[in-house]
């Protein structure tokens, strides 16, 4: 095993990346100014009992943890068991998320099951409805599927920084900066998901998320005076 394979493996090094990638994203939000908006709902759901489905691009992921207030309820996120994918479930983690990492060996329906079941047991879920491989905002179908099967409502949320980092990744990984401007939102998609929807609902509803996914995102680059592309540059 090469030198370079022992250090990625090793459990002290992934720990220090762990922590300073925690310690950088707490101190962006700590030392920038935030505006808050659409959270009400979303959270009065959840205080109450109730699940819910959050969900996202990918490329706003890393600020998942101050999108959903993990005081008011539990919530697992899907991580990837790639390298990158289990040093962001790391990360979450110690910011107060449970997280159930993805296998390719894992099957779709074994995946949902348990995805169902931390959802039967009180806790919300989030997913990256474009991750971990993308393509970049484009909706898969899951989020529906979880909707469907568990009643649960959905939740569009992003976030977005007067100045970022894009780190050069499939979907231009957005990183927050210190001492910026940054807005929080969050919106429900109020759709109703039928129990056995045909192959063209499921498709038409799919859509519909994917559409209101790109209304959020673009909206909180909107606010802080960023561009709107409806795809990331």
């Amino acid at each position: 095993m090469s030198l370079r394979r022992k250090i990625a493996d090793s459990n002290a090094f992934n720990s220090a990346v762990e922590g300073l990638i925690t310690a950088y994203v707490k101190f962006c939000y700590r030392s920038s100014r935030w505006t808050r908006s659409g959270f009400d709902a979303m959270e009065a759901s959840v205080v109450a009992g109730e699940p819910v489905i959050m969900v996202l691009w990918h490329q706003r992921l890393i600020m998942s943890p101050y999108l959903f207030d993990s005081t008011k309820g539990r919530i697992c996120t899907l991580t990837s068991a790639a390298r990158a994918g289990r040093l962001a479930g790391k990360v979450q983690e110690r910011m107060g998320f449970d997280t159930i990492p993805m296998s390719s060996r894992k099957r779709h329906v074994a995946l949902s099951r348990e995805v169902l079941r931390r959802i039967k047991n009180g806790s919300s879920v989030g997913i990256a409805a474009d991750g971990p491989r993308g393509p970049a905002r484009v909706s898969s179908g899951v989020p529906i599927i979880w909707a469907r099967s568990s009643g649960c409502r959905v939740f569009t949320i992003s976030f977005a920084q007067r100045r970022t980092v894009k780190m050069p990744t499939w979907d231009k990984q957005m990183l927050p900066v210190p001492f910026s401007r940054g807005v929080l939102m969050c919106e429900e998609w109020d759709e109703q998901v039928p129990r056995k929807p045909t192959p063209e609902q499921a498709e038409d509803l799919r859509l519909s998320l994917e559409a209101a996914l790109d209304r959020i995102t673009d909206a909180s680059d909107a606010a802080v005076g960023r561009s709107c592309p409806t795809t990331p540059q």
